[in-house]
């Protein structure tokens, strides 16, 4: 694995677990962070993995003191778009991107890829850990991580809202699913944590059924 120490970085920023622990042990490992970059859906409302409105990632990146670059795409243009916007970063004196990935090779070789292009260098801090060691290191640390979207079919929406913690594990590894979510059971949203400046409250809508998900409408006050 390359060194993140000293080198100016983005975060692939979905506003989540996982990509929260990966900023985290990125810092921890002497990294500059200079900006969390995030994917929206075309209208730019929200992202575009996890649904996460604007206004929130917006008050994210404000609880962490990292600027927040994002770019509207469609799912056909999103690989030149996040290219076009790591170039832009690596212009602005940023060396390595850093991304949450954790044992699935085509996502880690999509990173690498992209990254080359813009002569960046890809970290993946995570990368073939145990999934509770991350997970227990997250809630040990202090992150607070709410599921808001789960797989229709696959995790019953009645985890919508609840924390990651000890229990909920075990209620999600109970049902024989991949505890982490790695392959999109799950998403979460970090409203807290070690790095944060503020708690971010959370206010929850309705759940919204989109493209195979249930949603947890999700604001910020």
């Amino acid at each position: 694995m390359i060194s993140i120490k000293n080198s100016p970085f983005f975060c692939s920023w979905s506003g989540g677990k996982d990509s929260c622990l990966a900023l985290y042990r990125a810092i921890q490992q002497g990294g500059q962070p200079r900006a969390l970059l995030t994917m929206l859906i075309e209208n730019g409302e929200r992202s575009r993995s996890h649904g996460i409105p604007i206004d929130l990632l917006k008050k994210q990146a404000l609880a962490l003191g990292i600027p927040l670059v994002t770019r509207a795409t469609s799912w056909d243009n999103y690989e030149s778009t996040f290219i076009s916007a790591i170039t832009e970063l690596k212009k602005e004196g940023v060396e390595a991107g850093v991304f949450g990935d954790i044992d699935i090779d085509a996502h880690r070789e999509w990173s690498r890829q992209v990254c080359s292009v813009a002569t960046i260098k890809s970290y993946h801090p995570l990368w073939q850990e145990s999934r509770y060691t991350l997970l227990h290191e997250l809630i040990e640390a202090g992150f607070k991580a709410i599921i808001i979207v789960v797989k229709n079919g696959i995790l019953d929406k009645q985890f919508l809202g609840k924390i990651i913690h000890s229990d909920t594990l075990r209620e999600i590894e109970k049902i024989g699913i991949d505890v982490s979510g790695e392959r999109g059971e799950y998403h979460t949203v970090v409203t807290d944590g070690p790095i944060f400046s503020i708690h971010l409250k959370p206010i929850f809508k309705e759940p919204i059924l989109r493209d195979g998900c249930w949603f947890l409408e999700t604001r910020i006050f």
